[in-house]
């Protein structure tokens, strides 16, 4: 009787054992935060967790970074943006950086409310494009009118070029930096940049 008493208590120590095996014990957390490791008993080896990888830190919509780059738009290059990741400036056929055309579209309703009519001749402008003006008007820097290909404001979806008459102009010297729009280019009275630190709360 003792004998299988103790036959018994083996086989319960055993089923014990295999039950322990079977379930691997919790991940263990160093002084970091960071998962160490998983020590999977019934391998008898180590298996290596990687953390999870933080978030990076995001600048937010709307703000340029140290080169004047839209941050939502970073990932391009100047001339290069996909249509989709710019927006339409109302129904004008034209478009730019998301943040520029909201406030170029409130600019033009404001404008029409003072009774100025303000028309946009140019707005984004493909690599392509800029190569083609280089060719026809020469480079800024040299006397003509257009920047070295790749670093316009207009490649960045941030200019327009506007047709101004001379009380729309005046219009747009009081009240574009208001908007987030200055006329920041000497020689072109219709080339209007968007610097959203200039924008003004109504």
């Amino acid at each position: 009787m003792d004998g299988v008493l103790s036959i018994t208590q083996r086989i319960s120590g055993i089923q014990a054992q295999l039950t322990a095996l079977s379930t691997p014990p919790p991940a263990t957390v160093d002084t970091a935060g960071t998962f160490d490791r998983i020590f999977t008993q019934a391998a008898g080896e180590f298996a290596p967790v990687t953390a999870p990888a933080a978030p990076a830190a995001t600048a937010p919509v709307g703000a340029l970074n140290n080169k004047g780059v839209p941050t939502d738009l970073a990932m391009y290059d100047n001339g290069k943006i996909p249509a989709q990741a710019l927006a339409p400036i109302g129904a004008t056929g034209h478009s730019m950086w998301a943040p520029a055309a909201a406030n170029f579209e409130k600019l033009l309703a404001d404008a029409k409310a003072d009774g100025v009519e303000i028309g946009i001749n140019d707005s984004y402008r493909t690599y392509e494009r800029q190569l083609e003006l280089v060719d026809r008007l020469g480079l800024y820097n040299e006397g003509g009118l257009a920047a070295v290909p790749g670093t316009s404001n207009h490649g960045w979806g941030r200019a327009v070029d506007l047709h101004l008459d001379g009380e729309a102009l005046t219009w747009m010297r009081a009240n574009g930096e208001k908007y987030g729009f200055v006329e920041d280019t000497p020689r072109e009275t219709w080339h209007w940049a968007y610097y959203p630190d200039r924008v003004q709360s109504p």
